[in-house]
């Protein structure tokens, strides 16, 4: 009991700490900030949503990527020139169709500016080619064109703008030939029944087999020269046939009928006796004309005087 009357006592005898100026203004703004505190109805957003930041992330809806346009590739062509057995006619291959899928022929021909205007096939570029200086005649196949010129004209003047009227066509997408109603304008010529095959009916069995080795194997050897060839008729065992394109001038396409067609089809076809070649009305003027001439010349160099190589159809004298 002693002790603890005596630790009282010294408690009481102990001074008490003084209260600092620093303590007692910091409770005061405590009790002041308290005190001016103030709310608002407004619902109070959580620390997870008070920031756009801290928004929780969504899923975007899936959706296709916007496809890169890019411009549409340039058309490249690339032209080639074939020779043709015709020394004035010359193949040109765009590697590009030339006569439409639905022509029912394999060729159209066009001898005159006036006819690559008039219906039933006008044809732009082909006026454009026969306005070419020296240009005779224009002839498509079906994907190449064959140009014939007049034989005093060099290619070198001819070649390069024709090659330039042909890209720029092909390239430019432009149709080459066209299709409308009309009569057909003489000059233009496209074996679509332009001229009908005239042969006797008993013999319709023997002309399917010539049609046929026409179409097979004729056709194509001549295709390959630039040229085509027309069936006519066959009248009294004699196939009628017309050469077009480079053929329609060459000089050798007498030997052409005479030598290739004419053997072949009298080997596969014993009722074939010969070909003959049908010629347009200018054409068989001419050739009268030239053989007046060739008669005038023999005259002049005598009776010994053949035809010879130097220049189209001159002769020479045979030496003994």
């Amino acid at each position: 009991m002693a002790s603890k009357s005596a630790a009282r006592t010294f408690t009481k005898a102990l001074p008490r700490p003084a209260t600092s100026t620093s303590t007692a203004n910091r409770c005061q703004r405590l009790a002041t900030s308290q005190s001016a505190r103030y709310f608002s109805d407004a619902p109070r957003q959580s620390s997870l949503s008070s920031s756009a930041r801290r928004h929780r992330p969504t899923i975007a809806p899936l959706s296709q990527p916007a496809l890169r346009q890019t411009p549409p590739a340039a058309r490249t062509i690339f032209i080639q020139t074939e020779d043709t057995p015709n020394a004035d006619a010359l193949k040109f291959k765009p590697n590009h169709q030339v006569l439409p899928d639905d022509f029912k022929s394999s060729f159209l021909e066009y001898l005159s500016p006036r006819s690559t205007l008039a219906p039933p096939h006008p044809s732009p570029l082909a006026s454009q080619l026969l306005q070419v200086e020296g240009v005779t005649s224009v002839f498509y196949g079906r994907d190449y064109i064959t140009v014939t010129k007049d034989s005093a004209t060099p290619w070198p003047h001819v070649k390069p703008e024709v090659f330039s009227l042909i890209t720029e066509a092909v390239t430019n997408g432009q149709q080459i030939v066209n299709t409308v109603a009309g009569k057909a304008e003489e000059g233009q010529e496209s074996g679509m029944g332009d001229a009908e095959a005239t042969y006797d009916p008993e013999d319709e069995e023997i002309v399917g087999m010539i049609q046929e080795l026409l179409e097979t194997r004729i056709r194509p050897a001549i295709q390959e020269d630039g040229g085509d060839i027309e069936f006519l008729g066959f009248q009294d065992g004699q196939v009628l046939l017309k050469l077009r394109g480079a053929c329609r001038t060459c000089d050798s396409s007498t030997v052409t009928l005479k030598n290739g067609i004419e053997s072949m089809l009298m080997h596969y076809i014993e009722e074939v006796k010969g070909v003959q070649q049908v010629l347009d009305q200018e054409e068989e003027v001419a050739m009268k004309e030239f053989a007046k001439f060739e008669e005038k010349l023999k005259a002049q160099k005598g009776p010994d005087a053949v035809a010879g190589t130097i220049g189209k159809g001159s002769l020479d004298t045979v030496e003994a």
